[in-house]
């Protein structure tokens, strides 16, 4: 399982001209779920991202968590994380989870990020969606749930 956290002081997610989600000061989450994830790997990512100190104290050092700053998270699911661009112009999606898996995996995902009392907002699985990201820093980080040390 793949993700890309930015920090943001808003973000939102619309599906033909509706808000499925939005939120304050938090985290925007672009989730992609590949073969061969479980709930395990669900569950890895959404510890690791609750906990993940990426926002300044009153000293200007990165650490606070989201859940030290009360904020919120956005989950956006993003099959073409594992887009595999090595060979020819068309990236291939082979490794990206069937979606009825990845769907369920993804609401797993959600789920866990809630069990730590952090409001998360979510958009669509499998409908186009356009994504409003005020990257706050920017900061960006990429975590994968197969390359733990």
């Amino acid at each position: 399982m793949r993700a890309v956290i930015q920090r943001v002081t808003r973000g939102s997610v619309n599906v033909k001209e509706e808000t499925a989600g939005r939120i304050d000061k938090g985290l925007v989450v672009l989730l992609g779920v590949g073969r061969g994830d479980t709930e395990e790997d669900a569950s890895y990512l959404a510890e690791k991202i609750a906990n993940l100190r990426i926002f300044e104290d009153s000293d200007g050092k990165l650490n606070l968590s989201v859940l030290d700053i009360k904020g919120e998270v956005l989950a956006v699911s993003q099959f073409t994380l594992y887009g595999d661009c090595r060979k020819g112009r068309r990236p291939s999606f082979s490794e990206a989870a069937p979606a009825s898996e990845a769907e369920l995996l993804y609401g797993k995902f959600v789920e866990f990020l809630r069990q730590y009392g952090i409001s998360v907002g979510t958009g669509r699985f499998q409908t186009m969606m356009l994504v409003e990201i005020m990257n706050d820093g920017p900061v960006t980080m990429l975590l994968d749930s197969k390359k733990v040390f």
